[in-house]
């Protein structure tokens, strides 16, 4: 099928093998066209077998990306008591994802604010729903779920649960830990370094030799025992 200026202009009957001409500019092509029969008959072949057979090969080595499948994690995000908790869904694969959070069973249109799907390094995708809870009491939040549906796999339904949600303040907690431990290592360090240091001059105090001058000069300066003093001879 042929078009011009975004019209159909002539396309081929492959039952007939015959050029139909919708408006009127096409009759001068169609009786053309008709005059070639081979060629004709090579585009029937190539419509009905070539591109179908073309078609089936590529489908078959697309088949890992088309039909991939990967299923998403699923979490409760939460910066601060008084911000909005966020329905975060990650790793999926394909991009055809709906996440939406629903009240006793029931979609929400109200109170939620849905964020667009974004690409992961690896391939995969990602996508945040946000619902804003400033009115409704803790004890209420047990009615509401995020849901997660992707082709190919069962719905993921994540209950509004206080203790299933991250926030700030964990991962606060968490770097605290890091750091004092961090701390502790570098003050045993620290101590150990000074211990060894000291036991180490002490070990060089003890076996350091004597300064040979200082013995020479002690030497001289000594007097010579009186067995070793040499007898004065009086004068005649």
């Amino acid at each position: 099928q042929h078009g011009y200026d975004g019209e159909d202009f002539i396309s081929l009957d492959l039952k007939t093998l015959t050029w139909v001409a919708p408006v009127h500019q096409a009759l001068t092509t169609k009786h053309k066209w008709e005059q070639n029969r081979a060629l004709m008959e090579r585009q029937k072949h190539y419509y009905t077998k070539e591109c179908v057979d073309w078609l089936k090969k590529l489908l078959a080595y697309g088949k890992s990306t088309l039909q991939r499948t990967e299923r998403p994690r699923v979490s409760l995000l939460q910066r601060s008591p008084s911000s909005p908790v966020v329905c975060h869904a990650t790793g999926f694969f394909p991009n055809r994802v709906v996440v939406f959070w629903r009240r006793d069973g029931q979609e929400l249109h109200e109170q939620v604010d849905p964020g667009e799907v974004l690409p992961n390094h690896d391939g995969t995708f990602q996508v945040s729903v946000d619902l804003n809870l400033t009115a409704v009491p803790q004890e209420d939040w047990g009615r509401y779920e995020c849901v997660v549906q992707l082709k190919g796999i069962e719905d993921i339904s994540t209950t509004l649960d206080p203790a299933h949600i991250r926030t700030n303040g964990g991962d606060n907690h968490i770097l605290a830990f890091i750091l004092t431990g961090v701390a502790v290592v570098a003050a045993v360090a620290v101590v150990v370094g000074v211990f060894l240091c000291r036991k180490r001059n002490d070990s060089e105090k003890c076996h350091k030799p004597v300064d040979s001058d200082t013995s020479s000069e002690n030497t001289e300066g000594q007097k010579l025992a009186p067995e070793y003093q040499p007898l004065s001879t009086g004068q005649s």
